[in-house]
């Protein structure tokens, strides 16, 4: 006879198939419909422009369309996880932001450049965001490390 306790077949399904914390949900919905809208919004402005439009009007209007796109599937693969994550979810998000930073900041400066403006200021703007998404990024780095580091001592370095 063993002496572990009966669960119920409830207990089972639920230890069968983990769902996501609210919050977690709540935030994917939330990049997903953001990064949808955005999509939108960027491509029918995009199409509704009156006339022809130069290069970079359309390189920036690409951009900014992926970027919004990148959003949403990052919002719908989080939907779809019914797995721990141990922030793997955050990672991802703090590198996207990191990638729409510098990218961003480099096409302002570019432009910028073109127009013979000044550019300290599209730099100094941009180097803010850049360093905040930097910041991120160490921080879901670390969060995720700590995390795997616990799930490695409490399972014993068994791997699952």
């Amino acid at each position: 006879m063993t002496e572990e306790p009966r669960l119920s077949a409830q207990d089972v399904i639920d230890r069968l198939s983990p769902v996501l914390s609210l919050r977690t949900r709540i935030r994917a919905v939330a990049a997903l419909l953001a990064g949808v809208a955005g999509a939108v919004f960027m491509v029918t402005l995009w199409w509704t422009e009156p006339g022809p439009l130069p290069g970079r009007t359309h390189l920036a209007f690409a951009l900014l369309t992926v970027f919004c796109l990148v959003w949403a599937a990052y919002g719908g693969w989080l939907l779809t996880r019914r797995i721990p994550l141990f922030a793997t979810d955050q990672v991802i998000a703090a590198w996207i932001g990191l990638v729409a930073s510098l990218t961003t900041t480099a096409v302002v400066t570019v432009v910028a450049v073109q127009r013979g403006a000044g550019v300290g200021l599209p730099l100094a703007a941009g180097g803010v965001f850049v360093a905040v998404a930097l910041a991120l990024v160490v921080r879901a780095q670390a969060r995720r490390a700590a995390l795997l580091r616990r799930k490695h001592e409490l399972t014993g370095g068994e791997e699952r």
